[in-house]
């Protein structure tokens, strides 16, 4: 997910309406999903387990201010764990979550945040390994600094990333990291 708002046009690819976001997590509660926190499911991915039918993990990339206005109550709700990519530079704007919020969100116990860099720009078009470095460990240093946690998560800036970009990732000390369409020449349990 990205977006949830109660007047999310259909034709918006990044948003859902929060009726349709509500029947979804109702859905996924009363069919009895296993929705699992992210780094949860890639351990089991890591370690090769059998990952039981019918098991999800729940994301948001950009944090959009409204994953707290509206989808935040509705996970509560449904008490269903999620996690949520947060771009640091953009933190504070009108649209986009607060640290408070933030802070907030992952005091509920059901949040768990991670890194989607310092900007919106895809690291696939930065050249700059200085750049790109900053991008990836930077972002992680500002969340650890201001939630006072570890940051294992990161999600590839337009889900685009390449074999350098993912090292990087690693060499940050990430646990994991996701993409929207990692396509077919990858691997299955490749938790990068």
């Amino acid at each position: 997910y990205h977006s949830v708002s109660p007047d999310a046009l259909p034709e918006n690819r990044i948003a859902i309406s929060t009726g349709t976001f509500e029947r979804q997590m109702h859905f996924l509660k009363i069919h009895q999903y296993n929705v699992l926190p992210l780094e949860s499911l890639a351990a089991l991915v890591k370690g090769r387990k059998r990952i039981p039918s019918k098991t999800i993990s729940i994301t948001f990339d950009d944090g959009y201010k409204d994953n707290y206005i509206y989808a935040f109550p509705i996970l509560k709700k449904y008490n269903l764990p999620a996690t949520i990519f947060i771009i640091t530079d953009e933190v504070g704007r009108a649209d986009r979550l607060s640290w408070d919020e933030i802070k907030e969100m992952q005091d509920s116990g059901i949040i768990t945040f991670g890194s989607h860099t310092l900007g919106p720009e895809p690291l696939i078009n930065i050249k700059s390994e200085i750049d790109l470095k900053k991008q990836i460990f930077d972002s992680k240093k500002i969340l650890e600094g201001k939630l006072g946690r570890e940051i294992n998560a990161f999600s590839y800036a337009g889900g685009m990333f390449n074999d350098k970009i993912k090292q990087l990732v690693v060499e940050a000390g990430y646990k994991l990291a996701i993409t929207t369409n990692p396509g077919k020449k990858l691997a299955n349990d490749d938790i990068f």
